[in-house]
C-alpha cells in the first residue's frame, strides 16, 4: 500500500514524541539530538502526524507512571489542547507504565521498540523479512498482553499497535499468540531453506561481495544507486531500506565484477530482539569480502553513530579480518573549512574516503580503492586431499572454487581459486 493510500484510507493519527532524559543514563548522546532522531522515526510512518516533541528531564523513572505527577498533569494539558491520539516515548516503557499512562492521558502509548517494529512491518518486503517482523512483534506483544493482536490482519501495513482495539482476555491472547508463533516458525523454516539454496547458488558465483553498512539515513542507498544504477528506495527517512538488495556490478577502474549489497541502517539502542529478527537482512555482511562503512559526516553526532555501527558489527561477529573502508558521505553539506579538515583526515589514511553520493565527488578514488582491496581477495592455491576427505572435496565443488583436479595414487590434487573467507571456512571443516 502506498503512502498516498495510507493517507486517504486512514485518517492521520495525531502524535506527540517524548524523549525521557534520565540523569543516571550514561549515554553521551545529547537529548535534543535523540529527540530529533525519535521524531524522524515517527515521521517515517506515513499515517502519523507529529504535532509536537518534548525532552522530559528525569532524575529517575517512576516505576508505575514513568514521570512525576506535576509533569504528568502538564503533559496531559498539552496533549488535550493539541488533540493528541498517540504518544511515542523514545525509550522502554513497561506494560504497567503503559497501562497507567494510557488511563491517565486518554491516549495510546507506544515505546521505541513498538515504533521500530511498526516501521519494520511497514517496510519489510521479502517473505522472510515479513515473518521475522511478525515473530518479533508477537514476542514483544506477549510481554504486554494489553492489546488484541490485530496486526495479523495486515489491514494498514503496520502492526496494529497504533490503531488496534483496547483490552482483550489475557489468557486467550497468550494462547493465540503462542499458536501463531508456532505457525510462523514453521513457515520461516521453509523460507530459510529456500534462502539457503539461493545463498548456495551465490557462493558458486566467482565474484567478491561488497557490503554497504552504516547508521540509518547515512546515504547508503543513495550511494548504492549511484554505483549500481538500481532503483532502490533512497529517501531522507530512517529505515528506508529493510531487506537486502544485491546487484552484480562492474567497477569502472578495472572492470572487476562484484556483488554489491545494500543493508538495513543501524540505529542506537536498537533492541536486541530486533537485531536478531533482522540477522537474515544483515547476513550478507557476514559473507562479505569487503565492508564499506558509510557515515553521514555532516551529522553533529557522526562519531557516536560510527561507534553504534561498530558495536552492532561486533555483535554480529564481524571480525577485524574482514577488510573495511570508511566512506565519509554527504561531504557536499560541509562548509569549506570542515571539508578541508575531513579531506585531510582521508588523505592520511588508505582506508578513509570523503565522498558525496549526490554529486559523485570522491567516488572515483573510492572505487579504485575497492578494486585494490579486492585484488588480493581471491588467490590461487594448490590442495592435496586424501580419498577419505570426500566431504572436504564436495565442499570445494559445491562452492565453485575448483579450477582443476587430478587424481593421484595418494588422493586428489586440486587447484582452487578462492577468497580468504572461503579458505577460512574450508579450514574450519
Amino acid at each position: 500500500m502506498s503512502d498516498a493510500q495510507h493517507e486517504t484510507e486512514d485518517t492521520l493519527t495525531r502524535a506527540w514524541v517524548l524523549h525521557p532524559d534520565i540523569r543516571k543514563d550514561d549515554t553521551t548522546r545529547a537529548p535534543d539530538n535523540a529527540l530529533e532522531e525519535a521524531v524522524a522515526l515517527a515521521e517515517a510512518m506515513p499515517y502519523l502526524e507529529v504535532c509536537g516533541a518534548t525532552v522530559v528531564k528525569l532524575q529517575r523513572p517512576h516505576p508505575g507512571m514513568l514521570f512525576g505527577k506535576g509533569k504528568l498533569d502538564e503533559l496531559e494539558a498539552e496533549f488535550k489542547a493539541a488533540e493528541i491520539e498517540l504518544v511515542l516515548i523514545d525509550g522502554p516503557v513497561s506494560p504497567v507504565q503503559q497501562r497507567n499512562l494510557e488511563k491517565k492521558w486518554g491516549v495510546k502509548i507506544l515505546d521505541r521498540t513498538g515504533l521500530i517494529l511498526e516501521i519494520f512491518s511497514d517496510r519489510a518486503r521479502t517473505r522472510e523479512g515479513v515473518l521475522q517482523v511478525e515473530m518479533a512483534a508477537l514476542s514483544y506483544q506477549r510481554t504486554r498482553l494489553v492489546r488484541a493482536w490485530t496486526h495479523l490482519e495486515r489491514q494498514r501495513g503496520g502492526l496494529g499497535f497504533v490503531g488496534g482495539p483496547g483490552e482483550t482476555q489475557i489468557e486467550s491472547d497468550r494462547r493465540a499468540i503462542d499458536e501463531q508463533l508456532v505457525r510462523l516458525r514453521r513457515q520461516l523454516s521453509k523460507v530459510i531453506k529456500t534462502r539457503e539454496l539461493h545463498r548456495s547458488a551465490r557462493a558458486k558465483v566467482p565474484f567478491p561481495i561488497v557490503a554497504l553498512v552504516g547508521y540509518t539515513n547515512a546515504g547508503k542507498s543513495t550511494l548504492f544507486n549511484h554505483l549500481t544504477g538500481a532503483n532502490v528506495m533512497a529517501k531522507d527517512m530512517l529505515f528506508a531500506t529493510l531487506d537486502p538488495t544485491m546487484r552484480r556490478v562492474e567497477l569502472p577502474p578495472t572492470g572487476l565484477e562484484v556483488i554489491m549489497s545494500d543493508t538495513v541502517g543501524f540505529i542506537s539502542n536498537l533492541p536486541t530482539e530486533l537485531v536478531a529478527a533482522f540477522r537474515a537482512t544483515l547476513e550478507e555482511v557476514l559473507s562479505a569480502d569487503l565492508v564499506l562503512h558509510v557515515r553521514d559526516i555532516a551529522h553533529s553526532e557522526t562519531e557516536a553513530q560510527a561507534e553504534d555501527v561498530k558495536t552492532i558489527l561486533e555483535g554480529l561477529g564481524i571480525d577485524n579480518k574482514t577488510p573495511k573502508i570508511e566512506v565519509l558521505n554527504k561531504s557536499d553539506l560541509l562548509d569549506a573549512e570542515a571539508l578541508g579538515a575531513i579531506q585531510a583526515i582521508a588523505d592520511r589514511s588508505e582506508s578513509v574516503f570523503a565522498v558525496s553520493a549526490i554529486t559523485g565527488a570522491g567516488l572515483d578514488e573510492l572505487l579504485q580503492a575497492v578494486c585494490d582491496a579486492l585484488a588480493g581477495a581471491r588467490k590461487h592455491e594448490a590442495l592435496m586431499l586424501s580419498f577419505a576427505e570426500g566431504r572436504q572435496r564436495a565442499w570445494l565443488f559445491e562452492h565453485g572454487v575448483v579450477e582443476d583436479e587430478r587424481q593421484t595414487d595418494e588422493g586428489y590434487a586440486l587447484k582452487v581459486h578462492w577468497t580468504r573467507k572461503q579458505a577460512d571456512q574450508f579450514k574450519a571443516l
